[in-house]
This record gives structure tokens, sequence and C-alpha cells, in this order.
């Protein structure tokens, strides 16, 4: 009789703490179009005169960026679950009405670890490899240019850290 009633609550149990296993996206997809929507402008006018008059008077694109936190395992760019589930949060800000213009640079990094060649070629694969899954979601990949830098920009001081193998955006200016 005892073993009836210890197996219902093993199995809650099990069930409840399997659910907090699973982490959350990094962020949301109103996090990312709060972030680029500013940069594109509310507006867009016309400008009669000279070129130099009309540049002067030319909105700035502000160079935003926003971290995807899409890391990558050593040697890979193979998507991991967390990165899918953010990159499911960009897929979605992408289809926003305030984003629906808006093209953007996927950006490939890579730890120090390798040759430059190898380092370049890596950050490239995994650029590609974050906009063919935003197109497995119904992404326009005309709005997406992959862009692989090797190990030339980290975001940490050690240029080893595992922190700088990433896929980053920004929105791309024509």
């Amino acid at each position: 009789m005892r073993g009836y009633i210890l197996a219902p609550a093993l199995i809650w149990c099990l069930c409840s703490t399997a659910q907090f296993a699973a982490a959350d996206p990094a962020y949301k997809a109103e996090d990312i179009v709060r972030t680029f929507a500013p940069a594109l402008g509310a507006t867009r006018g016309l400008c009669i005169g000279t070129e130099a008059e009309c540049a002067a008077t030319a909105p700035k694109t502000k160079n935003v960026s926003f971290d995807l936190i899409v890391t990558f395992d050593y040697d890979s760019d193979v998507l991991t679950r967390p990165a899918k589930e953010n990159l499911d949060e960009f897929a979605k800000a992408l289809r926003h009405p305030n984003l629906k213009a808006a093209a953007f640079v996927v950006e490939g990094h890579t730890d120090a670890k390798g040759s430059d060649a190898y380092n370049m070629d890596l950050s490239q694969r995994r650029a590609r490899a974050v906009v063919r899954y935003l197109s497995q979601k119904g992404v326009d990949t005309s709005k997406l240019s992959a862009r692989g830098y090797g190990k030339q920009k980290p975001r940490a001081p050690d240029p080893f850290d595992p922190t700088n193998r990433r896929v980053e955006t920004r929105l791309r200016s024509e």
C-alpha cells in the first residue's frame, strides 16, 4: 500500500523538476524589437536640394548590435538547444511589423584556438548555420547576410575564452 502512495508523489516530483531543467530563452522577441526599431527611424522624408544639403539632414543609421546569445561548443558550428530557443525569439522579432523592413548582418566569431584560416572558415559556417535555421523558421533570408570574423573581434579579454565563440547581429546599412 505504501508503494502505491509513494509512486504518484515520485512521478509528480520528477515531472516538476523536468519542467525546471529546460532553460528559457535569454531574451524575448520584444527585447529585440525594442533594440532595433528606434535605430530604423520612425519616418522617411524627401529632401529637395543638393546632395551635400540632403546628406547633412539625412538621419544617421545607428550602429546597433544585439548579441543573439548563440554560442557554440569548441570547434563546432552545430546549434545547441539553448541557441535554437534564442533564435526562435529572434525569428519572431524579425516577423514583427516594426522590423519587417530591416536587414541584418549575422556575424560569426571564434576563440583564438586554431589558425586564422581555419577560424575564419568556422566563423562563416557558424553565421551560415544561424541564417539557415532562421530560414527554416520562416525568416526572409534576403534580409540576412552571413559574415565570419574568425578570432578578429573577441568579446572577452582572454582571446581563448569560450564566450568568444558566438554569433551577433547588427543592422545592415545598405
